[in-house]
């Protein structure tokens, strides 16, 4: 068992590590733990950690993964057998003491009906979702820390067909499939006499691969513009996540990762790019320690004329009506959406139908 490395260094903590329904342990720079158990962060009481021996703890553990943290290297970022990651601080990054991070890798997926279930999809939400895996066309999940981004993402890539061959590319190994053509990328950190790997590079050298399907765990950084470029030169279908708090955020985010790159172009022709690529950002929340999505945006197009994304918001959590707006079955009558965006900004959205 993966915890059986790290159970001898933090005795006092080990029944919460072990504990299947924490799903991660944290340890403040003050000694006290806090668990986060069914999407609820909570103190555990009468548990408080001793700093020289968490110190000690945390230089043992990145021993025994292979990997070192000192004053020299105060940043450790390493991964269980299992999948589970273990994140941990020095001071004086970490002011006050040593900050650690025990997140539990958890090989219990959710399919699409039971993400219904359990409220984080509407059945009509479903459906689309479902249709739209089918048809090929290109989501963006997007949400903040915890939201449910690679639940979901989990579970539609699930749909993908068993002929399709799939290449995923993650920064830390996380998605689970069972198909029968599958390859999954994982970046690397930089190590002693070991460059990085970058998704970025990954991504170019998934094209190689002749992939059906492309899924990028997260969009972070420059690979942004490959991914694009990807999705340009055919790939369609595409899931990818992005860490944003609204859907408008992140297509925002999406051109300024773009930026990054140090790619050539306008900002207008950069959003005129992800136009053509993204068909759909589908926005989580988390909300009383429950994961839903809040929002479905349809990317219609870019207006170049007028500098506006054109978007159409298929679903709406907290649209004025008893009940959420349910998601079409055909495509209404068209509204426009204008967005004029900012590098660095989020934008305005203003609606206007026709």
């Amino acid at each position: 068992m993966s915890f059986e490395i790290i159970l001898p260094f933090l005795p006092s903590i080990a029944q919460l590590i072990l504990d299947p329904e924490i799903s991660e342990v944290m340890v403040n720079p003050d000694g006290r733990v806090f668990i986060e158990k069914h999407g609820t962060l909570a103190p555990v009481p009468c548990v408080q950690l001793d700093k020289k021996h968490l110190e000690i703890a945390v230089k043992n553990i990145a021993r025994r993964l292979g990997d070192d943290i000192s004053e020299e290297k105060p940043l450790l970022d390493s991964r269980l057998p299992d999948g589970s990651r273990v994140a941990a601080v020095l001071p004086p990054c970490s002011v006050g003491g040593i900050t650690l991070a025990i997140r539990k890798f958890h090989n219990r997926w959710f399919s699409v009906p039971e993400l219904v279930s359990n409220g984080l999809l509407t059945e009509a939400l479903a459906g689309f979702l479902t249709d739209s895996v089918a048809r090929r066309r290109n989501l963006l999940i997007s949400g903040g820390t915890g939201t449910g981004k690679t639940t979901l993402m989990n579970a539609l890539a699930s749909l993908i067909p068993d002929g399709a061959r799939i290449v995923l590319i993650e920064d830390t190994a996380e998605i689970q499939l069972n198909k029968p053509n599958f390859v999954r990328f994982e970046a690397r950190s930089p190590r002693p006499g070991l460059p990085a790997v970058a998704i970025r590079d990954l991504v170019r050298m998934s094209l190689r691969m002749r992939p059906d399907r492309l899924l990028v765990g997260e969009v972070r950084g420059r690979e942004a513009f490959d991914l694009l470029q990807a999705v340009n030169t055919g790939h369609s279908g595409t899931l990818s996540t992005i860490h944003a708090n609204s859907a408008i955020q992140a297509l925002s985010k999406l051109a300024n990762y773009v930026l990054e790159s140090g790619v050539d172009l306008p900002y207008a022709a950069i959003r005129g790019t992800i136009a053509e690529s993204v068909n759909l950002v589908v926005q989580l929340e988390r909300r009383h320690a429950r994961r839903i999505v809040t929002e479905l945006l349809s990317v219609e197009g870019f207006n170049h004329s007028d500098d506006k994304y054109e978007l159409r918001t298929l679903y709406q959590l907290d649209a004025p009506s008893s009940d959420p707006i349910s998601v079409p079955s055909k495509p209404p009558r068209r509204a426009r959406s204008g967005y004029r965006g900012r590098p660095g900004g989020d934008g305005e959205l203003t609606a206007n139908a026709e």
